[in-house]
């Protein structure tokens, strides 16, 4: 999290003049640091008591002492003090801040002063100038209920194709990934794909240190393979992908047979049995999330959706007419699952939320969500229309370095799995539960509603029956002891 100098700056001579030792200056500062960072983690519309109470919780749990709680709550109560003194309402126009005093996170300061007639910043072009009703748009927090996003504030892009575009020492194995790479992309496999597969590529190298990949055989992918089995003692699913992955790259990145592996040790994969929450488990977990993550949980629990299928949503995926939501699922595959009626009010004003950003975001000019790029090809205004925005908005934009551009990406798995995971532990649920256990919950719930698996199937967009039949080990099952003839039935 990047918070301005000047909040620092201002909040050291605030210390000076409270009197607090200059010893302890340091440490105020990593206080309020902290303060700030989980603000922007786990942001609540409650009072400022309400939060520093939350704060001290925190830091309990991150087994700090008693005394370091009481010095945090003193440093986040002199900056509050800062904040409402008449010194601070300047830093408010440069810096922007909510009406609870909490700067914008990820904003950077900037100088008016330094910025020429054209309105561009001559430092970093990608910041924008903004206005003063601008500078004090929250940025996700909720102001009267109503939930409001940032248009102006921008993370740079962290989008990598990492593991084949990086180069290493060996010009050979690079250009051996790039053909693999190639073949992936033509074969339209994920992004995700393509990262797993370059990564135990690259591992592969490492482990080889580097010999010429012409000179491979398979006795090299037994080696490796069984080094991982027996010495690194790794899963079975992950042993498989990387199987996988070297079966993949000797036949399409090397062009050669893969041969026969009889030797290699494999482990056995043992019978999953998924972890399901209770009706009443999930309603504690949806109570301690705050707004998106909240609505998020509702979506996976109540369509049975992939953290994925739901962080990816958009406009037109939702069709209210009939309240059926289309799913874009693993391998591209479609299907279509009815909307919960529970929760219509909440999603059409989300809906509503995100028309008003899209709005914001039109007028300050920026360049449209993430698409494929066969479809930005195709319809170069595709990102800018409406139907294709996302339904859960990232609230930074990003700014993509290579082009100067300025793009919205969907909410990021990482800032839903740190809310659930902090959720979780407030409701006290004694599971290990993530984002996919809900997606189990769905189905072994209609299971218990006596629904048909190929029903549940079909919801779940599995396309062996097989994988929707472990479900069935979550459910009891109740069997009459005395057998009968179904002619008696």
């Amino acid at each position: 999290m990047r918070i301005p100098n000047v909040i620092f700056t201002e909040f050291a001579e605030h210390l000076k003049s409270r009197n607090i030792p200059p010893a302890r200056t340091g440490e105020y500062r990593k206080w309020l640091r902290y303060y700030l960072d989980f603000c922007d983690k786990y942001p609540v519309s409650t009072s400022k008591a309400e939060r520093v109470r939350l704060f001290c919780e925190k830091l309990k749990e991150k087994k700090q002492t008693e005394a370091q709680r009481q010095r945090a709550a003193h440093a986040v109560s002199l900056y509050f003090e800062m904040m409402n003194s008449k010194a601070s309402l300047q830093t408010k126009e440069v810096a922007g801040s909510n009406d609870n005093g909490i700067p914008f996170p990820g904003r950077e300061v900037i100088d008016r002063e330094t910025l020429p007639a054209s309105g561009k910043n001559t430092k970093n072009d990608a910041v924008p100038t903004r206005s003063d009703h601008q500078d004090r748009q929250d940025s996700y927090y909720v102001s009267e209920g109503v939930p409001v996003y940032s248009t102006y504030a921008s993370r740079r892009s962290q989008f990598t194709d990492a593991g084949y575009q990086e180069r290493s020492a060996s010009p050979e194995w690079d250009k051996v990934l790039e053909t693999m790479a190639a073949e992936i992309k033509t074969r339209h496999y994920s992004r995700k794909t393509l990262k797993t597969y370059a990564l135990w590529a690259r591992k592969f190298q490492r482990f080889l240190k580097d010999k010429p990949p012409q000179e491979l055989t398979s006795e090299d992918v037994k080696e490796y393979l069984s080094f991982l089995a027996v010495k690194s003692g790794v899963a079975a699913s992950t042993q498989n992908q990387a199987f996988n992955s070297l079966l993949f790259l000797f036949r399409h990145g090397l062009k050669r047979d893969f041969g026969e592996l009889h030797d290699v040790p494999r482990a056995k994969k043992s019978l999953y049995i998924p972890t399901v929450l209770s009706r009443a488990e999930i309603d504690a977990i949806i109570h301690q999330l705050s707004y998106p993550h909240n609505l998020v949980v509702k979506m996976l629990f109540g369509c049975g959706l992939r953290l994925f299928e739901g962080l990816q949503l958009r406009v037109r995926d939702f069709n209210s007419d009939v309240n059926l939501l289309t799913v874009h699922g693993k391998g591209n595959k479609d299907r279509t699952v009815p909307l919960p009626a529970s929760i219509i009010p909440e999603l059409k004003a989300q809906m509503r939320v995100v028309a008003e950003l899209h709005e914001q975001d039109l007028a300050a000019g920026y360049d449209g969500v993430f698409l494929d790029e066969a479809v930005e090809r195709k319809y170069p205004d595709a990102p800018k229309e409406y139907i294709h925005q996302w339904f859960f908005p990232q609230k930074y934009l990003t700014v993509m370095a290579e082009r100067g551009e300025r793009r919205r990406y969907h909410l990021h798995e990482s800032d839903f799995q740190e809310a659930l995971k902090y959720a979780v532990r407030k409701a006290k649920i004694p599971k290990r539960v993530t984002s996919h256990v809900f997606r189990h919950s769905f189905a072994t719930h209609l299971l218990q509603a006596n629904y048909d698996i190929r029903v549940i199937q079909k919801l779940l967009g599995h396309s062996s029956l097989k994988t929707t039949m472990i479900y069935t080990h979550c459910v009891p099952v109740r069997t009459v002891k005395e057998p009968r003839s179904p002619l008696d039935f």
